[in-house]
């Protein structure tokens, strides 16, 4: 079942003070604000890539020094090394340093809603940015392994024991729980955050123990899967959605399977 859809009807909040006059000047001039504000994204961003690429430039180093003195292949060999190596050395390290400056975003990552320029989701434009430097660089190669579950953590996604997650399309660690022995299928899409009518609403997503998502299956902000549930391949879990415990669902959007759609005809 599905819950109602007052979040699409939200009336603008104003802000008042300082908060209510950088909001309006953000509406004001959409375009410009926003390239301003990734600048600063834009630096930190290049901050975190240039401090994961000290472990594998140093190790790129000690190969090709230690190799100096050799004939021309051992050269080239030592140089392949430290590039091939350093790649993953780089990845690992970058998985340990973006959690560490996503901390003082944390706490600002929570549900609301409101329109979609707007100062309150800084927090959540910061947290999301720092998650897709990983998912987009170094992610693909530690999924599924324990490294990838490691990094959600530290982002702020509350996991249980025995979890497996096969996609590296998450995105708002920091408001996704996923109870003991969930499964998300690979390239399925987990995200706590959905848009309607130039408003933009934040809201948890709630997996609970030993509940299923298929491959290539969607989940958006605010639904819970229960216990035991499944969500077939390639679905859509709509906005707001429960499922309740032990049920199978299908279909985009999705909705409850009875016995009979497995039927062949």
């Amino acid at each position: 079942m599905t819950g109602n859809r007052d979040d699409f009807k939200v009336e603008e909040e104003g802000q008042k003070g300082v908060g209510g006059a950088f909001e309006r000047m953000l509406r004001r001039h959409k375009e410009f604000i926003h390239a301003l504000t990734l600048l600063p994204i834009y630096f930190f961003a290049s901050c975190l890539l240039a401090l994961a690429l000290i472990p594998p430039i140093a190790f790129y180093r000690f190969l090709a020094e230690a190799a100096s003195t050799g004939p021309g292949i051992l050269k080239i060999g030592a140089s392949a090394l430290g590039i091939g190596g350093g790649f993953f050395l780089f990845g690992l390290t970058l998985i340990l340093v973006v959690p560490i400056a996503n901390l003082p975003a944390r706490p600002f990552v929570k549900p609301t809603r409101g329109q979609n320029y707007s100062n309150r989701f800084i927090g959540w434009y910061v947290h999301n940015s720092f998650t897709y430097l990983v998912r987009y660089t170094f992610l693909e190669f530690i999924t599924p392994t324990p490294y990838n579950l490691f990094f959600f953590k530290r982002m702020g996604m509350r996991i249980g024991r025995d979890v497996q997650i096969n996609s590296s399309n998450i995105s708002d660690p920091a408001l996704i729980t996923l109870e003991d022995r969930v499964t998300i299928g690979g390239s399925a899409s987990v995200m706590a955050h959905y848009g309607m009518g130039g408003f933009l609403i934040l809201a948890p997503v709630i997996i609970r123990k030993g509940a299923t998502l298929g491959l290539h299956a969607k989940v958006l902000g605010g639904c819970e899967i229960g216990e035991g549930a499944k969500v077939l391949p390639n679905s859509v879990v709509m906005p707001k959605t429960i499922i309740p415990a032990g049920e199978t669902w299908g279909g985009v959007p999705a909705r409850r399977m009875d016995p009979s759609d497995f039927k062949s005809g």
